[in-house]
């Protein structure tokens, strides 16, 4: 073990040093000054996103009870480090466009959403990795989620905006597909579990992003932001109660399951960030909330017990759920809400509707492609410091003075 620690201090700080000085440098060239032009993003957006994948997702993934360090640690040193490589890849990818780069603001806005993809990735293989490899998987999927978004505003002309709300989506099923290179815990295995204290921890988090939800929806609408907030509201509303409902419904003890409270309540969100701009009715925002939930709870039910042992992917944190699955409706309601409201007015609607399932479709297919490579690259020796027996332990990475007396 004295040898592998060698390795992971010879490895992880020289790493992100590395990282720091390249970001430097490339910030000198691609951004010598600071654009003073006011945008249509407040620092209160700002402040509100930036809340949600720090305090939000930090604390979100801090459930189980001997990583809660690691969960909220690493998810801040990758947030900071892929921001810094986000702002790079939107001023990268503008080069060769000759486009006009955003003001400030929005761009470190935008590249704060982005780095919500690499959050929820994170969520699916958390504790399984060590800072290392989350370092490079963080690049790496930063890399890949602006290029995917490249290709769909330049082949597919879909709208930037549109383009960065297939950022669940991405996130999710690109976590899965790294995942999916990692093995499983053994089911024997008390590291893989949560305490009641670290279940609360995690709550805290849910609640957070719940509370900022409907911000970040706006960040992303391109049209009315009120309307967007509203919606937001209401689905996350319905998406709630509905949680609580089917959470009695479907535990053996006909108790509440504050796994379920984690996960379900935040659905309504996701699926409806798609529409949340172009919904007319609160009550389209409330039915999507209520589905969303339903879909969330009653997958991690029933897919969880065929489709992960079959393709032998274990979902640390059910990200496929709460992510993923919702936000695939979200996008489905997408293009039937464009098929319903436009389909007397705009003569070429079906090729409207074929930009938008190819959209979403190619973001899923790249998302699962190069997931499952970078799952491949992140297990080569050279990145893999801990053993199986290893996983979901701080021990390995952070200091205990309490440890003389049991941890």
């Amino acid at each position: 073990m004295p040898s592998n620690y060698r390795s992971f201090r010879k490895s992880v700080p020289w790493l992100i040093l590395f990282l720091e000085t390249v970001f430097i440098i490339l910030f000198y060239f691609l951004f010598p000054q600071y654009d003073a032009s006011i945008g249509n993003i407040s620092y209160t957006d700002f402040q509100d996103v930036n809340n949600m994948v720090i305090f939000g997702f930090g604390f979100f993934l801090a459930f189980l009870k001997r990583y809660s360090f690691s969960s909220t640690g690493f998810n801040l040193l990758i947030i900071v480090l892929g921001v810094q490589c986000s702002i790079l890849m939107e001023g990268l990818l503008v080069l060769p466009l000759q486009e006009e780069k955003e003001h400030d603001l929005k761009i470190i806005t935008m590249a704060a959403v982005s780095m919500t993809a690499v959050a929820i990735s994170s969520g699916a293989v958390l504790g399984k990795t060590n800072p290392l490899q989350l370092i490079v998987m963080t690049v790496v999927e930063i890399i890949i989620f602006h290029v995917s978004r490249w290709i769909n505003k330049r082949f597919l002309q879909v709208p930037d905006n549109i383009s960065m709300k297939h950022v669940h989506l991405f996130g999710a099923y690109f976590g899965l597909a790294v995942s999916s290179r990692f093995s499983e815990p053994s089911p024997r295995s008390e590291k893989n579990a949560s305490t009641p204290k670290s279940d609360l921890l995690s709550t805290l988090g849910t609640l957070f992003l719940w509370v900022f939800w409907p911000s970040f929806n706006s960040v992303l609408a391109d049209g009315d932001k009120t309307k967007a907030i509203y919606n937001t509201y209401f689905a996350l509303a319905v998406s709630a109660v509905t949680t609580f409902t089917l959470s009695v419904l479907t535990t053996k003890d006909g108790k509440f399951r504050m796994t379920h409270v984690h996960s379900a309540a935040l659905a309504g969100g996701v699926t409806v960030c798609y529409t949340a701009e172009s919904i007319d009715y609160p009550w389209i925002a409330m039915i999507l909330g209520l589905l969303a939930s339903v879909i969330t709870i009653l997958g991690s039910f029933c897919l969880q017990r065929c489709l992960n042992p079959a393709l032998k992917i274990h979902d640390a944190s059910g990200v496929h759920f709460t992510f993923g699955l919702s936000g695939l409706l979200g996008a489905v309601a997408q293009v039937v809400l464009l098929v319903i409201k436009k389909w007397t007015v705009l003569p070429s609607l079906g090729y409207v509707v074929m930009i938008y399932i190819g959209a979403f479709c190619l973001t899923i297919s790249v998302a699962l492609i190069t997931g499952f490579i970078t799952g491949l690259i992140l297990n080569f020796k050279l990145l893999k410091i801990i053993p199986v027996s290893k996983y979901f332990e701080d021990q390995f990475y952070w200091e205990f003075p309490h440890l003389a007396v049991g941890f």
